[in-house]
This record gives C-alpha cells, sequence and structure tokens, in this order.
C-alpha cells in the first residue's frame, strides 16, 4: 500500500500533531511507504489531491480551519469537503479526511493531539480500513 499524506501547513503546531498521530498509526499496521506533501493551507489540499490521484493507493488529507469573524470559514470548509469527496467517489480512492473545522486553537490541539483525540490517526485508520474494502472488493 503506497500512502501520500497531504498537509497544510497554515497552523504548523497543529499540523505537526496530526502527522505525527497519522504517522504512528500507518506504522502500527505496517505500513512504511508513505510520502508527505506539505501545501500552504487547506484551499490548496483538493487540487494537490486531484493531480497525485493516480500515483498512490490511498491519502490522508490534514489540515485545520478555525473559525474567525466572517463567513469564509463556511466556505472554505464546503468547498474543500466537497472537493475531496467528489475526488474520492471519481477515483475510487480511500481519503482519510483528517481536516479539523474548530472553533479556536485550544480546541483544534487538543483535536490534533494523538494523545487526546488524535484525529490525525483516526483518518489514517479511516484511509486503511476503505482501501481493505475496496481491495477485498474486487
Amino acid at each position: 500500500m503506497k500512502v501520500c499524506i497531504i498537509v497544510s501547513n497554515f497552523y504548523p503546531k497543529i499540523s505537526e500533531l496530526l502527522i505525527k498521530g497519522a504517522i504512528s498509526k500507518l506504522k502500527k499496521n505496517k505500513i512504511f511507504n508513505f510520502k508527505i506533501v506539505n501545501v500552504p493551507g487547506t484551499f490548496e489540499i483538493p487540487v494537490v489531491l486531484s493531480y497525485l490521484i493516480s500515483k498512490y493507493d490511498a491519502f490522508i488529507v490534514l489540515g485545520c480551519i478555525i473559525k474567525g469573524q466572517t463567513s469564509h470559514f463556511h466556505y472554505l470548509c464546503s468547498s474543500v469537503i466537497n472537493g475531496i469527496t467528489s475526488l474520492s467517489i471519481k477515483s475510487k480512492k480511500a481519503i482519510g479526511n483528517g481536516i479539523l473545522t474548530c472553533d479556536n486553537k485550544k480546541q483544534a490541539i487538543n483535536r490534533a493531539d494523538p494523545n487526546k483525540k488524535d484525529k490525525g490517526g483516526d483518518a489514517a485508520e479511516a484511509a486503511i480500513s476503505v482501501f481493505n474494502i475496496i481491495s477485498n472488493a474486487k
């Protein structure tokens, strides 16, 4: 299984925690063939995912969108999640979604921390699970 982790670096501390959790779950599942691709923000994840979709067996997308005082949060969340979902369906590829949508940084750190909510690890587990379901259905 060849995995690509696409991670937004907009919030570096949060991204580091998400990556740590995802890599830990990959290694626990004996998956060592993975590459990390960094993008500046979550908005860039779908286009990079689209470009790389045929080069990997599964993907883990990681990042964080924190709600501000404008409606930008809602538009960004919707467009990113819709883009990722569309790519997953069209390509029939497993994509574990570890993009946090939070009210504040404290909440995001709690959700990203591998010793707490471990949403990076959850995204890795989801990608592995879906990849296995698809592989076994062939």
